[in-house]
């Protein structure tokens, strides 16, 4: 990846976002809300130039909130949408000669093999970071950090590549959570 300013690498990301993942129309989003757009973050998470400009940014954006590669070991979330935003992460770190791994928590433990909630390497005792893709309410990444901290994680901050600003970043919040975004509604031109 080039090197070029933060701020570019977010404005590119945004229009992005924009042109691949916002589809309009009546939609029910995974919280049971009803909204007049989609962020379908599947395609730009899964997008050959979308994906390594989140993974950079989200270390990034980590980085100047105090969760550098010192202060993290892990990242991931629920699945699916947390699961490219982790690798994208993951990749991002190790282009930058940094240690940073990743998991997948499942919405339930599994009833066979190693009937595990969380897969990848063990987070227990870990530092982790609790993603997801674009968030509403909060409800995925709180059903994620209920999951990390039962398998033992210490879960030191939450974040995500689009926030709606329908509420994720209070309910987070009151879960005594710092919260990070890259981008929001306002960014994508839909405030």
């Amino acid at each position: 990846m080039t090197a070029t300013p933060a701020h570019d690498r977010t404005s590119r990301l945004a229009a992005l976002v924009a042109e691949l993942a916002v589809v309009h129309g009546r939609v029910t989003l995974s919280s049971g809300r009803e909204a007049d757009y989609y962020v379908d973050m599947r395609r730009a998470t899964l997008h050959h130039e979308a994906a390594p400009l989140i993974g950079h940014l989200l270390l990034d954006r980590l980085e100047e909130e105090g969760f550098g590669p010192a202060e993290i070991d892990a990242v991931g979330g629920l699945t699916m949408g947390a699961d490219p935003v982790a690798a994208a992460m993951l990749h991002a770190a190790n282009s930058r000669g940094l240690d940073l791994d990743a998991f997948v928590v499942r919405k339930a433990a599994k009833s066979h093999g190693m009937g595990r909630q969380v897969e990848g390497p063990d987070v227990a005792g870990k530092r982790v970071v609790a993603l997801d893709d674009t968030s509403t309410t909060g409800g995925s990444v709180l059903t994620a950090v209920e999951a990390l901290r039962a398998a033992g994680a210490e879960v030191v901050a939450a974040a995500v590549v689009v926030d709606r600003d329908t509420g994720a970043r209070e309910a987070i919040a009151q879960a005594g959570l710092p919260y990070f975004w890259v981008l929001d509604a306002a960014d994508l031109g839909l405030a």
